[in-house]
C-alpha cells in the first residue's frame, strides 16, 4: 500500500544454517512473484463470492461488506501483500471511523452515490393535486435536503467481526488455491466479541404496546401477541401456515423462514435448520380460534374456501402470500413511536426469553422455545444477568424450606 519494499529477514550465526534460510527466503521472494500470487485481493474477494455457498440472504450481506468496506480500501493490493499488519491497521481505521474518511477535514456524508446537488428544497405537495401552487417555501412547510458534514463514527465491534470473517474465508480459500501460503488473518487481532447487551420492554410497556396494537387491527394484534409470548423470529412468525398450527393440541410448529433478499422473497428452514414445537396457553389457542375465524370469514366474503396452507398473517385477501418483513418491522417502530416506546420488534423475542427465565423456568426449555442450539449455551451467554435473577429465586425458595436449628445455650 505504501509502495515501499518489505524484506525478509532471519537471525542465526551458523554459516550452514544461513544456507538455508537464505534459500528458504529467496524461494518464498519467488513464489510472491508467481503469476497467481500478482492478483489483487479484490479478484480473491470475487472468486470467494463465486464460490461460498450460504443462503441467499447471508450471501447478499457478504457482497454489501465487501463493496462498501472491504473493496475501497483492500480490493486494489496484491493478495501476497495482505499481511497480519495490513489487516489490523485496517481494523483500527473502521474502529475510528466506519467509512476511513482519513481524517479529511470539511467531508461531506453525501445521501447517494449519484451525481446530485447537495442542497435540494423538497416541496411540499398537496392531497389531490399533481404538484405543489405556488407558493414562498418558508411559509409552506417545504423542507431542505443537505447532505450534512462529515462526523467520524466507529464501526461497532460485532461489524467488525464480521469484515474480520469475510477476509479470513476469502484468503483460506486463497490458501487452499494455492495463490498464497499462508492465511495472514488467522494471526491478526479482531475485536473481542461484544457481550449481548438485551433491551426488552418492560411489562408495564409490553401491555401498553399489545393494547395499542389491538386498538389498531385484530390481526394486527394477534401477530405482535403471538411474537411476545412465544419468542418467534419475525421471520418464523411471517412464515406460518394454518397447517402449521394445532388448535386442538394447543401447539404450534415452526418450521420455516419467510425473508426477502433485495427483490426476492424467499422461503426457507429455520435459522438451526430444525424444526420446533412451542406449546401454546390457553388463552393464545383462544386468540388464534378467533384469528382464524376471521380469516375464513375474510376469504368466504370474497368468494373462496379457507384453505391450510395459507398463511396467518398476510396483506393478500386470500392469504397466499406473506407480509412483508420490511413493512412488519416498520409499522411495529411507527406504533411504539406513537406511544413513546423506543423499541424493536425483536425485543419481544426478549422480553419472552427474559420473562421465563425471571419466573423460574430452567435454561434448556426456554432455549427450545426460542429455537438456540448448543442446548442452552446461546440462551445463557445472552441472558446471563436474569439467568443470575432465576437463580436467586431459585436459592430463596430452598432457603424457605430449610430451618435453622435452635441455639443452645448451656447453664
Amino acid at each position: 500500500m505504501t509502495g515501499k519494499p518489505n524484506y525478509l529477514t532471519e537471525s542465526t550465526r551458523d554459516e550452514r544454517e544461513a544456507q538455508k534460510i537464505l534459500t528458504r527466503l529467496l524461494g518464498t521472494v519467488d513464489e510472491q512473484r508467481n503469476p497467481r500470487t500478482k492478483a489483487t485481493f479484490g479478484t480473491a474477494l470475487t472468486s470467494w463470492l463465486r464460490t461460498h455457498e450460504a443462503e441467499a440472504s447471508t450471501m447478499e450481506g457478504y457482497r454489501g461488506y465487501v463493496r462498501r468496506v472491504i473493496d475501497p480500501r483492500l480490493g486494489h493490493v496484491p493478495i501476497a501483500k495482505v499481511t497480519t499488519q495490513v489487516l489490523e491497521e485496517f481494523y483500527a481505521d473502521l474502529r475510528r471511523c466506519g467509512q476511513l474518511c482519513d481524517g479529511r477535514e470539511g467531508a461531506v456524508d453525501h445521501r447517494t452515490s449519484r451525481p446530485h446537488e447537495c442542497r435540494v428544497v423538497r416541496h411540499k405537495r398537496r392531497p389531490g393535486r399533481p404538484g405543489p401552487e405556488p407558493h414562498e417555501c418558508d411559509a409552506a412547510g417545504c423542507t431542505v435536503v443537505e447532505c450534512p458534514p462529515h462526523s467520524c463514527r466507529p464501526m461497532a465491534a460485532s461489524t467488525i467481526r464480521q469484515v474480520h470473517w469475510i477476509i479470513s474465508a476469502a484468503l483460506a480459500a486463497a490458501v487452499r488455491w494455492e495463490w498464497i501460503r499462508t492465511n495472514p488473518a488467522e494471526k491478526a487481532r479482531k475485536p473481542r466479541q461484544p457481550r449481548p447487551q438485551p433491551d426488552p420492554p418492560s411489562a408495564a410497556e409490553a401491555a401498553l404496546i399489545l393494547e395499542t396494537a389491538w386498538r389498531q387491527d385484530s390481526d394486527w394484534g394477534a401477530l405482535v401477541w403471538l411474537v411476545m409470548v412465544t419468542g418467534m423470529r419475525r421471520a418464523e412468525a411471517l412464515a406460518l401456515r394454518w397447517s402449521d398450527v394445532e388448535l386442538d393440541a394447543g401447539m404450534v410448529a415452526i418450521r420455516r423462514n419467510f425473508i426477502r433478499s433485495g427483490a426476492q422473497r424467499i422461503e426457507k428452514d429455520t435459522k438451526t435448520h430444525q424444526m420446533r414445537r412451542i406449546a401454546l396457553d390457553t388463552a393464545t389457542v383462544a386468540m388464534l380460534a378467533e384469528h382464524r375465524q376471521r380469516y375464513e370469514e375474510q376469504v368466504r366474503a370474497v368468494g373462496a374456501e379457507p384453505r391450510n396452507d395459507t398463511y396467518l398473517f398476510s396483506y393478500d385477501p386470500l392469504r397466499t402470500r406473506p407480509a412483508d418483513p420490511s413493512a412488519v418491522t416498520h409499522r411495529y417502530g411507527r406504533m411504539c413511536r406513537g406511544v413513546g416506546i423506543e423499541t424493536r420488534l425483536h425485543a419481544l423475542r426478549h422480553y419472552s426469553a427474559t420473562e421465563l427465565l425471571t419466573a423460574g423456568v430452567d435454561l434448556r426449555t426456554v432455549a427450545g422455545r426460542l429455537g438456540h442450539g448448543g442446548g442452552g449455551t446461546t440462551t445463557l451467554r445472552v441472558y446471563a444477568a436474569w439467568v443470575g435473577e432465576s437463580d436467586r429465586k431459585a436459592s430463596e425458595i430452598l432457603g424457605s424450606r430449610m430451618t435453622l436449628p435452635q441455639s443452645r445455650v448451656e447453664g
